[in-house]
């Protein structure tokens, strides 16, 4: 079959294709033809090395943690899959050298979701980080529910930092599906139009608009839920903004790795930050983000491509490093990797 590989952190250029045998799946494991491979950050970061001068954890690493493909192979003790199964799959290569830029991958069927027939591969290598992380955002809150589903952010008002991002624009659809009211920053137009078609509320441009005031007039008692991709930029913001009890929550250090908090301002509104990242989020929140995550997309809440605010930039295989120096670049949209028919 053929992978991507590499054997030392670097830029894309350390990324070669290679014919490896296909795996089998072990006890409690199942093997995934992967349709499509999903593109993240923390792909190409793992790749470049996060902590300069660390080795890779293993001689020879598959990259990208989500994916979408069909169940060809399953192991002992595994009764939840069966051949044939459409399926996705995230953190595929956490503590693991192997992800989903190849043919075949096996993975214990922990990190493994069933697909629903009316959801795409499309879809389904799009769900993953950025998917979870933004179910994590709005479920962290003391004064809301830590599962989603309709009706379970009726009332709130939601912001979203950055909502032409694929963790925003997933926070979106998740709050709109609960119920909630989704306010969004955007930097322009053109992210603006991304934003409303991802079915955000209200869009306040943070650049030419007064943000805090725009965004009191639309929740003039204040936001409940804070999604923050830029904490050290948006603090003052956020704390304009916030309702009493209101939960920032902190899933990226866009624009600065420091942040400077007004602690009496905080306090008087029982402000809550959350900071998350999925690797040490904790099984059971994963799993919990993985079925909500999956009826959202089943009730057809998850959408992807121009139309639904996530522009697609696919890429085959082959061409692995140009699709990880598009998410390093900055590209607007979701960038997927497509393995097999």
């Amino acid at each position: 079959m053929k992978a991507i590989t590499y054997s030392q952190t670097g830029d894309s250029s350390v990324f070669m294709i290679k014919d490896v045998d296909v795996p089998e799946p072990d006890e409690g494991q199942v093997r995934v033809r992967i349709v499509y491979s999903g593109v993240n950050p923390t792909d190409w970061k793992f790749r470049k090395g996060m902590i300069p001068g660390r080795e890779l954890g293993f001689p020879e690493v598959v990259p990208n943690q989500d994916g979408a493909g069909i169940i060809d192979a399953v192991g002992s003790g595994v009764s939840d899959f069966a051949v044939g199964d459409r399926v996705w799959v995230y953190l595929a290569q956490h503590l693991r050298p192997s992800g989903t830029a190849q043919e075949y991958v096996v993975l214990p069927s922990s990190n493994v979701v069933a697909l629903s027939d009316e959801t795409s591969f499309e879809i389904g290598a799009s769900l993953g980080v950025p998917a979870i992380t933004a179910h994590r955002t709005l479920t962290v809150s003391e004064d809301w529910p830590s599962r989603l589903h309709p009706g379970a952010l009726n009332g709130a008002t939601v912001l979203v930092a950055g909502g032409a991002g694929a963790v925003g624009h997933a926070a979106i659809q998740l709050a709109r599906w609960a119920g909630a009211t989704v306010v969004t920053t955007v930097s322009g137009p053109e992210k603006a139009a991304l934003a409303t078609a991802a079915g955000a509320n209200h869009v306040v441009n943070y650049r030419s608009d007064d943000a805090a005031a725009e965004i009191r007039r639309v929740a003039p008692n204040g936001v409940d839920i804070i999604v923050e991709v830029a904490p050290a930029q948006n603090a003052a913001l956020d704390r304009a903004v916030a309702s009493t009890r209101a939960v920032i929550a902190v899933y990226a250090d866009n624009g600065g790795n420091r942040i400077e908090l007004d602690i009496r301002q905080n306090m008087t509104l029982n402000a809550r930050y959350q900071f998350l990242v999925l690797y040490t989020v904790g099984e059971q929140a994963l799993r919990a983000a993985a079925e909500d995550v999956t009826a959202a997309a089943r009730d057809g809440a998850l959408g992807v491509g121009e139309d639904s605010g996530l522009p697609l930039h696919v890429f085959p295989l082959e061409q692995t490093a140009s699709a990880h120096d598009a998410v390093e670049a900055g590209v607007t949209g979701k960038v997927l990797i497509r393995v097999a028919e």
